[in-house]
């Protein structure tokens, strides 16, 4: 470990890339196990990660404690070292590094893309529609009793579940049009 930051509880590590290889992504994950493994033994709960690239470019990523892939790699480097004791040869798992979540930094022109263009129409489009599907949502919970497990009538079935949840389902017949048939 190459320091903590001080004034914070956050680990520092300090690296050197080459200009033509790196991106903070790349970094990122490259030296996510050493990060993650840095704050468990000091119980931080952030990382920074500092670069300079040879191209004098400098970059400093923050990366925030993951305990469950800290117990795992913590797990594996233990395997490890009892394999480096008994001779035994060490076994591969797949553990994937978490994904650091990066400051945003560019802002992208998304003009020339066909994909974009046709979800923008669609979410343009329907935007009023998801708004009055919400507030119906809204109203239509508010409007079932607090003692009612289901409610039903106008071809909807709102159900509650036992944490006080209450979900919507389309039903085509209601029981009184199937008992009516009957």
């Amino acid at each position: 470990m190459d320091g903590r930051i001080q004034g914070s509880d956050a680990v520092f590590e300090a690296k050197f890339m080459l200009p033509w290889s790196f991106s903070q992504e790349a970094a990122a994950e490259k030296y996510m196990p050493q990060l993650q493994h840095n704050m468990w033994v000091v119980a931080a709960r952030t990382a920074v990660l500092s670069v300079i690239t040879g191209g004098g470019k400098w970059v400093e990523i923050l990366a925030h404690a993951d305990p469950l892939y800290q117990h795992l790699i913590v797990t594996a480097e233990r395997k490890f070292w009892r394999c480096v004791e008994t001779g035994e040869e060490p076994k591969l798992f797949g553990v994937e590094p978490p994904k650091p979540r990066i400051e945003a930094l560019r802002i992208i022109d998304m003009t020339s893309s066909n994909a974009w263009a046709e979800f923008a129409a669609i979410f343009t489009r329907t935007r009023q529609a998801h708004a009055e599907h919400e507030q119906a949502r809204t109203e239509l919970k508010a409007l079932m009793p607090e003692d009612a497990k289901e409610a039903i009538g106008h071809g909807l079935r709102a159900k509650r579940s036992k944490s006080g949840a209450v979900s919507f389902d389309l039903i085509t017949s209601t029981p009184e049009a199937s008992h009516a048939a009957g």
